[in-house]
């Protein structure tokens, strides 16, 4: 597979995120930009794409038009921790992402048991609770139409960590987790994006 993983509007440790994705067995990615993805000419040849971006403004309607032409192409589309919280004015990303309710604060280094509530999903599949350390945010729960796969019970994070979804003909795996370099190295944590990952794009 070859992805796109889109950044920009945050810190994020570098080195260590791109090793989270040359971990990943078939899949050859491209970390850019946002506004470098805009311009890529061969943006339409991945089969699929990362949002790991934060960015707070509203996209202009070319950036608008390459996001959303993903979703028209049915490639995989997969919203990475702070990805969940760009665009906050921009309605169809919510509906993307399927969540509503913006972030109301967030906590740091959160050592969390993370229960997997759905062991026979492809991303999930055969996999335990395990425990990691992450950021977390306080968000309301994803749309009815979401298929939970992770949550956690704790006062300081959303209760829903990961779920899949369809927009437009595009697979949607939204995931709260992956902050910085613990979370990357939780073994169950790059399971779960590779899977992700693979899943959304069709595989």
């Amino acid at each position: 597979m070859r992805i796109a993983v889109v950044t920009g509007g945050h810190w994020f440790p570098e080195q260590e995120f791109d090793a989270l994705f040359l971990g990943m067995t078939g899949i050859q990615f491209v970390r850019e930009e946002l506004a470098d993805f805009v311009a890529d000419d061969e943006r339409d040849a991945y089969d699929a794409v990362v949002f790991y971006n934060y960015h707070q403004e509203t996209p202009d309607e070319e950036t608008r038009e390459a996001v959303l032409r993903i979703a028209e192409d049915g490639r995989g589309i997969v919203v990475l921790h702070h990805g969940l919280l760009a665009f906050p004015e921009w309605d169809v990303w919510r509906r993307v992402c399927g969540i509503d309710i913006y972030s109301a604060g967030h906590a740091n280094d959160v050592d969390l048991l993370v229960h997997v509530d759905d062991s026979t999903h492809p991303i999930t599949a055969g996999m335990a609770d395990f425990k990691m350390v992450d950021e977390t945010y306080l968000m309301g729960d994803p749309d009815d139409d979401c298929h939970v796969l992770l949550s956690v019970d704790h006062p300081d994070s959303m209760s829903r960590l990961a779920w899949a979804r369809t927009y437009g003909d595009s697979r949607v795996f939204c995931i709260q987790c992956g902050h910085d370099g613990k979370a990357y190295a939780t073994p169950e944590f790059q399971e779960i994006l590779a899977r992700g990952i693979r899943w959304s794009g069709g595989a």
